[in-house]
Order: structure tokens, then sequence, then C-alpha cells
């Protein structure tokens, strides 16, 4: 696949943030930075480039081929959840998995950016984050001088679904943890806990691949899905063995990528969350349901500032085509 950089325009730039803390004003990207790939589940081609957005922006995507293409990356846009996570503006134009990019940009704390694209779904690249990380360090980063706006659980909202399990809880930082269970024996039980920042992240999590079975590649390519999958951008499971030639990237690569998973959904917030966010058997479905729940429940959140004030303002990421329906529920 070709990666290429696109670079114009000034800003204040600084290298990607790596606090030990929250950083406490919004950011942006420095300069426009453009790759090229495939959709994963399309297999069609898709060139798409991560421009530079004023401050209350959030993450917005182009579709540069269809009119009236623009939607915002919040939660009450999802429309799809199966491998992977579809948005949907009121003009009935897509964008899918569109998880792995918005996981980047949480990762990094990246607030305000606009993604276009030449066609329906975010390039695959090699299945994991690291290439949108390096997309990222690419462009810069600039620091602006609105305050950063971050969604505080106030109460536990749970979401049962048989043997899944997701679970928002109050805390002073973002916890991300999932578990997994596969009966392959190249999975078994795995368990991560993650709340560092954005050195930590790109550890941790950045590189961590997408990853699916061999005995239902046939069945999801009959469905449509798939059609750009490759052993270059996933990691394929066969029975009890890795089928890729170079192995895992980490001995708990999968439960790693589920970590990135639910911090790109959880992006949809339009924030950060300081919270924790606890999955079981989980996957995209239920990362979208588990904000709809806490969305649905007023008094089970609050809107901050992070130097820890109060805030009824639109954060960044839910001003631009809100439902009237979410935006009272996240307001009143």
């Amino acid at each position: 696949m070709k990666h290429t950089s696109l670079f114009a325009g000034r800003a204040m730039v600084s290298p990607v943030p790596q606090p030990a803390g929250r950083p406490a004003m919004q950011s942006a990207l420095a300069r426009p930075v453009s790759c090229e790939g495939v959709g994963l589940h399309s297999g069609a081609p898709v060139r798409m480039t991560l421009a530079p957005a004023p401050a209350g922006t959030g993450i917005v995507f182009e579709r540069t081929d269809r009119a009236g293409g623009r939607i915002a990356a919040v939660y009450d846009r999802v429309v799809d959840t199966r491998l992977g996570t579809t948005i949907e503006n009121t003009h009935g134009v897509r964008v899918s998995t569109i998880e792995h990019l918005m996981s980047a940009f949480a990762g990094l704390g990246i607030d305000n950016a606009v993604v276009e694209l030449s066609a329906g779904e975010v390039p695959i690249m090699d299945g994991s984050a690291a290439p949108f990380v390096r997309m990222i360090e690419a462009a810069g980063v600039a620091t602006l001088g609105v305050p950063r706006r971050a969604l505080r659980v106030l109460r536990p909202v749970t979401l049962r679904d048989g043997e899944k399990l997701a679970v928002l809880t109050p805390a002073e930082e973002s916890v991300v943890e999932c578990e997994i269970s596969f009966a392959s024996s190249a999975i078994g039980r795995q368990h991560l806990q993650f709340s560092g920042g954005a050195a930590a992240y790109i550890e941790l999590v950045a590189g961590a691949r997408t990853f699916g079975f061999a005995h239902e590649i046939a069945h999801l390519r009959k469905a449509g899905l798939a059609l750009g999958g490759s052993l270059e951008n996933a990691v394929v499971v066969d029975g009890d063995s890795i089928v890729n030639p170079e192995g895992l990237r980490s001995s708990n690569e999968f439960v790693r990528h589920k970590v990135l998973d639910a911090i790109g959904d959880l992006a949809l917030a339009g924030g950060p969350i300081l919270g924790r966010f606890r999955s079981v058997r989980g996957g995209h479905d239920l990362n979208n349901r588990i904000l709809r729940t806490l969305f649905a429940n007023p008094s089970a959140f609050e809107w901050v500032d992070l130097d820890g004030t109060a805030s009824r303002a639109v954060p960044a990421g839910l001003g631009h085509e809100l439902p009237a329906r979410a935006a009272a529920a996240a307001f009143a």
C-alpha cells in the first residue's frame, strides 16, 4: 500500500503530546497528511487526507465523492456495527470502519480534524492504528486556545447481553478494560486494562491488528464483507494456529486490539471519558450501545472542562448533526 504525506499551511507545531496527565487545551493537526489504501470490507481503493480543523469542530468525516458527504463522528450516527463501526448522516451518506482511526485520534489526544475520503470506507492499512499514529506524527499537533471538555461518568451504567457485558463506572481518569475468551488455544482467555497517555497507547495498543477466523472467510465474503482482507491487514486464526507467517506482534495482541477498538468506539462520545469502561466478550455493538445507554440517563454523567469546572456548552464533536433527542438528553 502506498503511504505518502502532504504538507501545507502554518501552525504552532509541537510533538505529539505525551503528558503524564490529561492535556487541558484542545488540539488539532498542524498540517494535512494523506495516504492511500483499500477498504477492509469493500476492497475498494481509497485516498484519505487528515486535515486541520478549528477548536470545537470535533472529528468530522467528509466524503469527497458524494454530495452532502459530511458526517460528524458521534455515537448517535452509528448505523452498523458488523465487524466495524459505520456512521451515516441525514442524507444517507455512510463511512465505515472508522474505529481504528478514531482510536488513534483519541489515543494521541487529537480533538479536532476533518477526514476527507474518496470512497466510503477508511483504509485498513495494516489492520492496526499504527499507520494512523504515524500520519498524526507526520502532520504535527497544534495546541488550540480553548479548553478540552470531557464526559465525566457520575454513576454506574451497565449493559448485559447474554454472556456479554459492558459497564461504565466513575473514575478520575480514562480506563479501558477488556476481557475476551475464545475456544481456539491460539487466543484463549485474555485480559487487559489500559489507562495510559499517548506514549503508552503507542507502545501497548496502537500496533495490535484486527483478527478473524479462517472458517468464516467464505461466509463473510458471500455477505459482501472482508473483500479487502488479507494476511497483510489482519491476523487470521485457523483452529489453534496463526496463519500469518510472521506470527503475532505480542502474545496478547488479540485483547490489545479489543482495547484499541473500544478506545475508538468510545471516542464517539464526543470527547474523552473520565470513567472506567469494562467489557467482557464485547465488540462494536456493545461499545456503541453502552454510550447510548449512558446518554439516555442524564443523571449518570456531566460535561466538564478539564480545569474541573462543570460545563453545559456543546463539547467538540457534538455540534454538527447531533439529533435533537440526543442533544436534549445530553444537556438537559
